[in-house]
């Protein structure tokens, strides 16, 4: 028998572990719980995928970072205005792997992206598509 901090007196033979392994469950499935949202946001669910939206634009800012690429550029609309616009692509790491790094894109490039805009902000998309200021098709998963 050994004794614990608490004064109560328990078996050697691994009883602690046991009486605390339900605790443990019980704070593991609780995190998991909780980080339930975090994983959330992965999912398109914030977008109209149901219709497939191509704009033409002006790179104003590009950042490869995580989780997820962002694209900011500009876009004039049928009437001449400049709409400031926001789009995401996948994780860094997997556009890495399709040959892009942080110089891909650059501040006046020219782009033409397609994708799904966001149900509560039409100026901000997931791209699916992505033409180069060079007029082709950048690599948006690795082949």
């Amino acid at each position: 028998m050994t004794g614990t901090k608490s004064g109560e007196r328990i078996a050697a033979n691994g009883d602690l572990m046991r009486a605390q392994l339900p605790l443990c469950v019980i704070i593991v499935l609780a995190l998991l719980a909780a980080s339930g949202p975090m994983f959330a946001h992965h999912g398109t669910a914030a977008y109209d995928t149901k219709n497939i939206v191509t704009v033409k634009g002006t790179m104003t800012d590009f950042r490869f970072i995580n989780p997820h690429v962002q694209l900011y550029f500009d876009v004039k609309n049928e009437k001449g205005e400049v709409e400031k616009w926001q789009a995401e692509l996948t994780a860094p790491n997997k556009l890495a792997r399709a040959g892009w790094d942080k110089y891909t894109l650059k501040p006046g490039d020219s782009i033409t992206a397609s994708g799904y805009v966001g149900k509560n902000d039409a100026h901000t998309m997931w791209i699916n598509k992505l033409i180069g200021p060079d007029g082709t098709a950048l690599h948006l998963f690795e082949e």
